[in-house]
């Protein structure tokens, strides 16, 4: 880790303007945000946060992408979900002052602002937008969660790769219909984002090519008709 001691206000401001909780603040707001920040620089695989530290920062990604993990005892690795520019993290423990509950790594070069817990808590007493936009953040996780739970409690193996393979796609729209993830997740990343192995996630992976539904090119994979996909997840869960 670097730790960047000579940015100017007016760069940590247009960086910090790209993370959705600050987006709307007023410019003397933002430079009072800024002030309550320090930067740092990861290497791509370098640990951010450690699982179970007792660090209290919370970080906002201003380049690069980051992931968020959890070991198991048997050393198996489950995947919680990746973050990219304009996101943040680390704000449980900011808030509820429990250790940390999961493992950060960079995944590539990331640039990323810290605040303490303190001046956290401060930042949204003393603003009613951020406060909302955290209490919106809060509600999103526990609703991607619930439904990450049910997911895992009745879906088939075939039907979470999908089911993941549309959060992917909802993230990566490039026009009405179509999807491109780049670069394409490893089928080892999407089984230890399903909680499977990875010979299941090539079997559907190619079913799914058969079906003309994903492409791969190259380092990318393109998602050729995300609402059908989208049709075939909701059919499943018993949504609509």
């Amino acid at each position: 880790m670097a730790i960047l001691r000579q940015i100017s206000t007016d760069r940590a401001c247009a960086m910090l303007s790209t993370i959705r909780e600050f987006q709307n603040l007023p410019v003397p707001d933002l430079e009072e945000v800024t002030r309550a920040c320090n930067w740092h620089r990861y290497e791509e695989d370098e640990e951010i946060i450690h699982f179970q530290d007792k660090s209290n920062s919370v970080f906002f990604i201003a380049q690069g992408d980051i992931r968020v993990t959890y070991h198991a005892l048997s050393g198996h690795e489950v995947i919680l979900c990746d973050l990219r520019t304009g996101e943040m993290f680390g704000e449980l423990t900011a808030i509820d002052g429990q250790s940390r509950s999961a493992t950060v790594i960079a995944k590539n070069s990331v640039l990323l602002a810290s605040m303490t817990a303190v001046d956290f808590k401060n930042v949204i007493f003393a603003n009613q937008h951020v406060a909302e936009a955290i209490l919106k953040r809060l509600a999103g996780e526990v609703r991607r969660l619930t439904e990450r739970v049910y997911d895992f409690s009745t879906l088939t193996v075939s039907n979470r790769i999908q089911a993941e393979l549309l959060r992917l796609a909802k993230n990566h729209m490039t026009g009405p219909n179509i999807a491109v993830v780049s670069p394409a997740p490893t089928h080892f990343d999407i089984a230890n984002l399903v909680s499977t192995h990875r010979e299941a996630v090539t079997r559907e992976l190619s079913h799914l090519t058969r079906n003309n539904l994903i492409l791969r090119k190259g380092h990318d994979l393109h998602i050729l008709d995300v609402s059908r996909l989208a049709d075939m997840v909701n059919m499943v869960r018993g949504s609509s």
